[in-house]
């Protein structure tokens, strides 16, 4: 990649009134540390804003596998992952006390902050990271300008908006949150320990919910740093007293909600806070507008039980940064007609939608009482249990036959 030489001369000091830059990027979690290091890789100049130095302990990503992986392997961090996370390669995946089959493929468990801090850091020059915030942003088709806290401007030809679920800059702007799914789903976080820290007897495990009227779609019991990592996820009301007994008593709770569970699990106590998170699925509306573009959560938000909000924000990151904000950048301007092609782009309009999708199959598998559904949710678990049984009989049948159909 050639940059233009207007594009390569350094960022204004901390003294300066008015910061020049390329791109600008407004968040830097995730999605927004990621793209600042893709494009500060290609050599332009980005400034990357956030009233936080440390990024909060949300419970939020904990997990990467599959496409994810690649993406990061595609996008050149996935060494990087490796070096802060818990790689694990088998799941045990049982249903009431029952084996209903094996996962086997390279997985990853990480702390999202831990995450967060690592994307952070893959730019080693610093000086393009301001501690301030945000009050206002202003686009056109040629110049943006941002207004901080701090009374400093920042000039820049692009503005992307990595804010997450935070939704006050897109409101000034005229883009509104359309509410596809209130409250659609509840998510537990939490660690778990055996007496004197002896190990389990499984890599990692996942545990599916018995029946629909519980709500539970499943628990997820993966390696990290810290420790064995849970993950509950659950379709119910978030006012449901069950709520409240997760959080008080965690583990008398969860073996009530998921019988078989303790034969997997043995002697263990729920160790350190125990986090929970409601989710609402929305997608923003108004987007479409001159220089600036959405990314991740800021555009459309995910079912934590689906595992599609990493995928999302890694094809995100992939288009945008690698393809086309080069070349919006060899050209003057930065019109609607720039802007449109990354929200058309095929790969990021499969990825919101097969996240929708996802989102609306989890939720009616796991809850849904029609005879439909019940029969789905019987056959799904079957296939899986024949499928598993079949493989062990005949070793590599399953990757045989997958390949055959692609």
């Amino acid at each position: 990649m050639v940059v233009e030489e207007s594009m390569t001369k350094p960022i204004a000091t901390s003294e300066t009134e008015v910061i020049e830059a390329d791109v600008a990027i407004v968040g830097a979690g995730l999605a927004g540390s990621l793209a600042r290091a893709v494009l500060a890789r290609a050599g332009y100049r980005v400034v990357l804003i956030d009233k936080r130095s440390i990024p909060p302990d949300e419970f939020r990503v904990e997990k990467l596998a599959g496409r994810q992986i690649d993406s990061l392997r595609r996008l050149g961090f996935i060494d990087d992952v490796k070096a802060i996370a818990a790689p694990y390669d088998r799941v045990l995946n049982i249903r009431n006390g029952r084996l209903v089959d094996i996962g086997v493929g390279r997985s990853y468990g990480v702390s999202y902050a831990n995450l967060v801090n690592m994307a952070r850091g893959l730019t080693p020059d610093q000086s393009g990271f301001l501690l301030d915030q945000v009050t206002n942003v202003s686009c056109s088709e040629d110049r943006q300008q941002l207004t901080l806290v701090s009374g400093k401007r920042v000039v820049s030809r692009l503005v992307i908006l990595a804010t997450g679920m935070a939704n006050a800059l897109g409101h000034g702007l005229g883009m509104r949150r359309q509410m596809l799914a209130a409250r659609h789903s509840v998510s537990f976080g939490f660690t778990i320990a055996r007496p004197d820290n002896a190990p389990f007897d499984f890599d990692a495990l996942t545990c599916y919910g018995k029946q629909a009227a519980d709500g539970v779609d499943y628990l997820s019991l993966f390696p990290m740093s810290g420790g064995m990592r849970a993950n509950l996820f659950m379709f119910r009301d978030p006012t449901d007293p069950i709520m409240r007994e997760l959080r008080r008593d965690t583990r008398q709770t969860l073996l009530r909600l998921m019988p078989g569970l303790e034969t997997y699990l043995g002697d263990f106590q729920v160790v350190g806070q125990v986090q929970n998170w409601v989710m609402d699925l929305t997608v923003t509306e108004g987007h479409l507008q001159p220089g600036v573009v959405l990314i991740g959560d800021a555009f459309q938000t995910n079912c934590p039980a689906a595992g599609t909000g990493v995928g999302r924000l890694l094809v995100d990151v992939e288009r945008l940064c690698m393809d086309y904000v080069p070349r919006w950048l060899e050209t003057d301007g930065m019109g609607t007609d720039k802007i449109a092609q990354f929200y058309s782009d095929h790969d990021k309009l499969a990825a919101d939608q097969h996240s929708l999708h996802l989102a609306r199959y989890r939720e009616a598998l796991t809850s849904n009482t029609d005879v439909r559904w019940t029969m789905q949710r019987k056959l799904h678990f079957l296939r899986r249990m024949v499928t598993h049984q079949v493989d062990r009989i005949h070793p590599g049948w399953v990757m045989r036959v997958r390949s055959a159909l692609r």
